[in-house]
């Protein structure tokens, strides 16, 4: 229940004498208690950012309060147990305000300030609950205000502190203020103010540096080890006025901190010391995207114990985990962990660590399905929701980014706008729970609607603006909307699944004239798709990988249709060398596709694949999380220059859910997993997977091992009061199991996979039409001859050579121990993939 707020919104008078921009003001008042109180209650908000203290001490483990909302609309108040900090007598109150989204810089436009406020503004009101009577005291006209340690402070500039000027005892009880001044009030509708249902953004985790680099020009780096949002503690003892600056990096080039990727945001913290011996000190209004910092200033040598990265993100708990036996794989998996992790830092975004960080719609609505399997995200995306159904309700239009700190009208967009349907559909089928279905489908109706009148007679979505197959490999590099396949069969296809699910909606919801309403819009949608772009035997106008996709997993073409269409899709596939052709709107699908339309070889060549552009290329350079381009970092290690190149980008992560429902076999069969689908389907030479996943109803597991070619096994945990149908993974009778609750074991023998041995007689052609061998093969010729890589690929071996025999014949002299590597490639079988 919402407390009844009786405190003002104030702030450091605006005109304050000696007040730098970005320098934090700090804000007091005292007040006295003649008994403890039962319990004390410190509610606090801000317009900014806001850092709480009560008698001296920081009052909250949550950092970056209160977030970032749709502030005109929704304002989160935190709230914090304070009731042992009170003592009888004199007591402080007080608050360091930062300037955070709202007033800060935001987009790449460096004029675009204090979107929602001109100041930060602080609301603080702290509950004296005695049991009889309750005792409030509440910001007001009567606090004091100045200025301290902290100089500046942007979201995407950094910090900068001067230990020095901190006023000693601010924030306890006698502290003379009076040379402090009187603070104003700021008007703000107190009606916007709500009690969050999202979890607070805190310190996660600690990551000690692991190494410590002296650069060819003589800076000094420290290599986490891991590209993370967050920030860096240090240690430190100097003397008096020594500043340490701390630059962010993604990326070393040359052996140099490159900050290419932060493009506008400075990401530079800076700390003064007083000289008082040993200090510690992180940042309290900034968070970077990271993985190494440039060290300047450091008094004496540095200690790898003297700094620290601190990871920061909304406080999720983590409810999916995947594992397999091949390590580049798992590395991928972990990639999209950390991805999702620095970019849920309140809201979901793009990126944490450039002069963007923004809640792009089309990016979580790409990743949805992975996110809600990885963590506990409905808090969070249920109030980042509510926020895109307020903004949609005040402009008229879903804004491409919400909070909409573009401002400029955003024309609805496939794959983007159509959050407001795909997003909740995502939650519905995690949770199982009808409200976020209910709460969203006004702003559904209303963008389905919007769109329907866009449409041409015969039913295309095909005018205005469209995001396209955005950031297709082979799209124009400062062009990232202009793919290959053409815009508006992807908005026609999308807006297909977006009829189809509010029809769905309508009718889950009990709206029977709605879903009859929307299911006739799905119908005139798919035959307008259909007369336009799919000849009768199932080929597309636009043969492109992200079309047949599409296509394939939009239910757009009869079954006859998809048989042909996925042979196509296969085969586009293999022509592309098992290389990624497809942008946001396809990777998500494509592998789907390929496995639903009985190309599972195809699909796990494409996920194995590890030339670039692929899933696995960022892996092989050393990337510890997901790339906004598939080649971000070039292959010879240079960054890609559009102003576009983040390496921290979780969208094309969205392959996870193919990971998690094909190769590891586990999907909701309802709603909420009342009831669960286990079908894993073994391929690419992997020999086990494990996968599990902390469901409302409990936790799932499925663990499939190969234990020899002729033997597999499976294991099911099941949760009870729930059922699962299992599909044994190559059971030679395709044999499907249903059980209830506990744990089911299975083992069995299967059809050999390994019918003839492979040897250096082996013709060529039959080796490269096995995905395992031919990767391994492929991988020792790459390794070993890679001035030949671009001719060998893996429907094209090596030219005129009709065996390995004949190979070495000629190659063997120039690699003495590529031999040896092709024997042992040879005998993995199926077990390559451990390589």
């Amino acid at each position: 229940m919402s407390p009844v707020w009786q405190a003002s919104f104030v702030a450091a008078p605006a005109h304050a004498s000696g007040r730098a921009r970005g320098a934090a003001p700090y804000l007091r008042t005292e007040f006295a208690v003649d008994v403890p109180p039962r319990h004390a209650t410190l509610h606090v908000t801000a317009l900014g950012l806001i850092e709480p203290h009560v008698n001296g001490v920081r009052v909250s483990e949550e950092v970056l309060i209160p977030g970032w909302t749709s502030y005109r609309h929704r304002l989160a108040v935190s709230s914090a147990d304070v009731t042992a900090l009170v003592v009888p007598g004199r007591n402080a109150l007080g608050a360091v305000l930062g300037e955070g989204w709202a007033v800060g810089r935001l987009t790449s436009d460096p004029q675009r300030l204090g979107l929602w406020a001109d100041r930060p503004a602080a609301f603080l009101q702290l509950e004296l609950d005695y049991g009889d009577r309750v005792e409030l005291v509440t910001s007001d006209g009567n606090w004091r205000a100045s200025t301290g340690a902290v100089l500046a402070n942007s979201i995407y500039d950094g910090e900068a502190h001067d230990a020095r000027l901190e006023p000693i005892g601010w924030s306890t009880a006698g502290f003379d203020d009076r040379a402090w001044s009187a603070v104003e009030a700021v008007d703000v509708d107190l009606d916007t103010l709500i009690v969050p249902s999202r979890p607070p953004i805190r310190r996660i985790e600690e990551l000690p540096s692991k190494e410590i680099i002296t650069t060819p020009s003589g800076r000094t780096i420290v290599d986490f080890g891991q590209n993370l949002a967050g920030w860096v503690r240090l240690t430190v003892t100097g003397a008096p006025g020594t500043t340490i600056t701390l630059r962010h990096a993604e990326t070393l080039t040359g052996g140099e901190a490159n900050f290419v990727t932060n493009r506008g945001a400075h990401a530079t913290d800076s700390y003064t010391l007083s000289g008082g011996g040993t200090e510690t000190w992180e940042p309290r209004f900034t968070f970077h995207g990271f993985r190494y910092v440039d060290v300047e200033g450091w008094p004496g040598p540095l200690d790898p114990g003297s700094l620290t990265a601190v990871v920061v993100h909304s406080d999720m708990a983590r409810t999916g985990w995947f594992e397999t036996s091949h390590e580049l794989i798992n590395r991928l998996h972990r990639n999209v962990v950390w991805s999702m992790r620095g970019n849920f830092v309140g809201l979901p975004t793009d990126c944490p660590q450039r002069d963007e960080r923004l809640g792009w719609t089309g990016d979580i609505n790409a990743f949805g399905p992975v996110a809600v399997f990885l963590y506990d995200a409905r808090g969070v995306l249920e109030s980042w929701l509510e926020d895109v159904a307020a903004e949609q309700r005040e402009k008229g239009f879903v804004p491409h980014t919400v909070p909409d700190a573009l401002g400029t009208p955003s024309p609805p967009a496939a794959l983007w706008s159509d959050v407001v349907v795909g997003l909740p559909w995502t939650l519905y089928w995690e949770c199982g729970d009808q409200d976020v279905l209910a709460r969203m489908y006004p702003a559904m109706t209303a963008f389905v609607d919007d769109v329907a009148a866009r449409l041409d007679d015969r039913g295309l979505w095909n005018r205005g603006f469209q995001f396209g197959d955005w950031l297709d490999p082979d799209a124009p590099a400062h062009d990232a909307a202009a793919g290959k396949t053409d815009r508006y069969l992807v908005a026609t296809a999308f807006f297909c699944r977006t009829t189809n699910r509010l029809a769905r909606i309508a009718e889950i919801l009990a709206r029977p004239q709605d879903a009859a309403r929307y299911a006739a819009l799905h119908t005139r949608v798919r035959e307008a798709f259909r007369h336009e772009w799919v000849t009768p035997a199932g080929l597309l106008g636009v043969g492109t990988a992200t079309a047949y996709a599409l296509a394939i997993c939009f239910d757009l073409l009869d079954a006859s249709q998809e048989r042909r269409a996925g042979d196509q899709l296969a085969d586009l596939v293999a022509k592309a060398d098992y290389r990624i052709t497809t942008g946001f709107a396809g990777t998500p699908f494509v592998t789907h596709a390929l496995s639903r339309t009985n190309h599972l070889d195809t699909a796990y060549r494409l996920l194995l694949q590890t030339e670039c552009p692929s899933f696995l290329y960022p892996v092989t350079a050393g990337a510890t999380t997901m790339w906004e381009r598939w080649d971000a970092l070039l292959p010879d290690g240079s960054v890609h220059d559009t102003g576009m190149t983040s390496l921290n980008h979780y969208a094309f992560g969205a392959v996870a859910d193919w990971l998690h429902q094909v190769v590891g076999g586990l999907s909701p069969a309802e709603p909420g997993y009342r009831r669960i689908r286990v079908a894993p389907r073994p391929g690419g030479g992997l020999t086990h997977a494990t996968t599990t996943h902390d469901t409302p109803h409990g936790r799932i597991q499925v663990a499939w091992r190969r234990v020899t070619d002729h033997r597999m096994a499976l294991e099911v945990d099941v949760p009870p009061g729930t059922s699962a149908d299992v599909l044994l993974p190559e059971h030679p009778d395709h044999r499907l199991e249903q059980v209830g609750g506990g744990r089911h074991r299975w083992e069995y023998e299967v059809p050999a996979s390994d019918p003839a041995a492979y040897d250096f007689d082996t013709p060529m052609a039959a080796l490269a039409a096995d995905p395992a061998v031919w990767a391994a093969v492929s991988e020792v010729l790459h390794r070993h001859l890679s001035q030949y890589a671009e001719r060998w690929t893996s429907d094209a071996p090596p030219p005129q050579l009709p065996n390995l025999r004949a190979f070495l014949t000629i190659f063997a002299g120039r690699a003495p121990s590529m031999e040896t590597d092709l024997v042992a490639a040879l005998k993995s079988r199926p077990l390559v993939a451990d390589r």
